[in-house]
This record gives C-alpha cells, sequence and structure tokens, in this order.
C-alpha cells in the first residue's frame, strides 16, 4: 500500500481504539467491550484466530506465546491455549484437581496484562505492520489531491487531506469553545492554565462553502473573545491569516519543518530530515 493508504489505515486503527476504550468506561448499565470494533482491528493485525472451547483467543504464534482472550476481561496470557481453555472454561474434571483450582482461582502467574493495557498492545501490533515512512513527493501527493478536491468542491477529499496533514503535524479537533457545525476544525491543541486550553495554529474549512481559513495564532479556549474571532473568521466578517490552496501549500511545508527540525517524526512515521525544505 502506498503512504497515504497507510496513514488512513494506521489514523482509522487509532479512532477503533478510543471507541473500544470508551466502551470499557462504566455506566449505569455496566461497561460492555465492543467486540465488533475489536474484532475489526484484531483482523487488520498479525494475530490468528483460534476457538477454543467457548473462547475465542488470538495468537501470535502456536505454543507458549500473548494469548488474547476476547471477553471484558480482555486479557493477555502468556501461556497455551489449552492453559488457557483450562483456566477460563475448566470441565468439571479439571477444577476437582486442586492444582487447577489454584490456577483457576488465580491467574496472575500467567497474565500479562488486561483491558486498556491488553488493547494498547494490539494497536501496536496492528500499527508495527505499517511502513509509515515518506518522503516529499509522498507530501506533495497528499496535498495535490486535497487542491484537486478544494477546486471541484468535494469537501470529503478536502476533509481527507486535513486529516493526513493534521495526522502528520499532531494537531487536534478543537476545545467546545472553538467548535462549529458544518466546519472542519484542526490545530495544536495545548494545555493552558487554570484546566483551559491554547489552541492555534488553526485550520478552518467549511463543508457548506468549501472555504479554507488558516489563523496562525495561539488563542485561549477560555478567553470569549478569541472564541468569537475564530467564528467572524470562519464567516468571512474577519480576515484570516491565509486562505484557499495556499493553507494546504502552508501545512506540507510545516510538516517538512518538523521534520528538519528533529521533532520525533522519525520515530513515529519512519521519517528523516528532508535535505531541503521549503
Amino acid at each position: 500500500m502506498s503512504f497515504k493508504e497507510n496513514l488512513l489505515k494506521k489514523i482509522k486503527i487509532d479512532q477503533m481504539t478510543k471507541k473500544i476504550i470508551a466502551s470499557m468506561t462504566p455506566s449505569e448499565s455496566g461497561s460492555k467491550l465492543d467486540r465488533e470494533t475489536l474484532r475489526e482491528m484484531l483482523d487488520m493485525g498479525p494475530r490468528k484466530f483460534r476457538k477454543e472451547r467457548d473462547l475465542d483467543l488470538y495468537l501470535l504464534e502456536s505454543g507458549r506465546e500473548q494469548i488474547l482472550v476476547l471477553d471484558n476481561e480482555l486479557a493477555m496470557y502468556h501461556t497455551t491455549p489449552e492453559d488457557v481453555a483450562m483456566r477460563k472454561s475448566p470441565t468439571l474434571k479439571e477444577m476437582l484437581s486442586i492444582r487447577n483450582a489454584i490456577k483457576i482461582l488465580k491467574d496472575s502467574d500467567v497474565v500479562v496484562s488486561r483491558r486498556e493495557e491488553s488493547l494498547k498492545t494490539v494497536q501496536k501490533e496492528c500499527i508495527d505492520q505499517l511502513d509509515l515512512s515518506f518522503d516529499k513527493a509522498n507530501l506533495d501527493e497528499i496535498e495535490t489531491d486535497g487542491l484537486v478536491s478544494l477546486e471541484k468542491e468535494y469537501p470529503e477529499g478536502v476533509i481527507e487531506c486535513l486529516t493526513l496533514f493534521g495526522e502528520l503535524l499532531a494537531y487536534r479537533p478543537p476545545p467546545k469553545a472553538f467548535r462549529m457545525s458544518h466546519h472542519k476544525i484542526i490545530g495544536q491543541l495545548l494545555p493552558g492554565e487554570a484546566g483551559q486550553s491554547l489552541f492555534g495554529p488553526l485550520v478552518i474549512y467549511s463543508m457548506i462553502h468549501n472555504s479554507l481559513k488558516l489563523i496562525d495564532a495561539q488563542m485561549n479556549s477560555g478567553d470569549k473573545g478569541k472564541a468569537e474571532f475564530v467564528h467572524q473568521v470562519a464567516s468571512g466578517k474577519e480576515a484570516a491569516d491565509m486562505e484557499g490552496p495556499d493553507v494546504l501549500g502552508h501545512l506540507k511545508a510545516a510538516v517538512i519543518r518538523r521534520c528538519d527540525e528533529g521533532a520525533g517524526l522519525s520515530d513515529r512515521f519512519g521519517m528523516t530530515a528532508f535535505p531541503d525544505a521549503i
């Protein structure tokens, strides 16, 4: 697959992880693991499915390996499939053995992780399979696709372009004060004082008017004046720092600059610094 396809897959894996974690959060009806999404995610990774008694197991290799049990506990075991089956779904004969009974009652000797920690392992396994190394040509491709989408007034394509550049720049959705319906807004999000956030630079894309704007400033989420300014820029009543196709060129240049500054992208995406920054 191309870099763009792999990056989109990584973004999907991250989104699925968040969805699964949300399903683990206790509620009035209790927490219930989103098994459908987790199965889909596991199918994207290196683990192989195996049915053992009434258990759904996911194994990296046969034998004594880390075995994931697909249930609400989401435990990872370092043992054999047969041992997991005996501990999790024992027969009456197995329970009559004192040695087995101890294993059934206490599994700390073989459990590697549970719940969120196990999920993070699966997430990493899936992402580690992807080739996320890229060069300037890959960024040019993303920019070009975005420019064509903007020209043809194709919101889905523009949003995909912003999502890809946003992932490479570690941009995030806006704080509540800066949110607007029918707009895709992303930017740098940093913690501020008194529980507030600092947001910016930020990009605003109107899905209705096909307008793309950049505010090259950092704003406090608790400042009502700044929130109003963002809304005014989005509506065209205040001038943006940059508009239209130039915004996509700015984002591409920001990614290149980040790489040249050694912002850790080589660790996340297999990227080395460009020899000639824009």
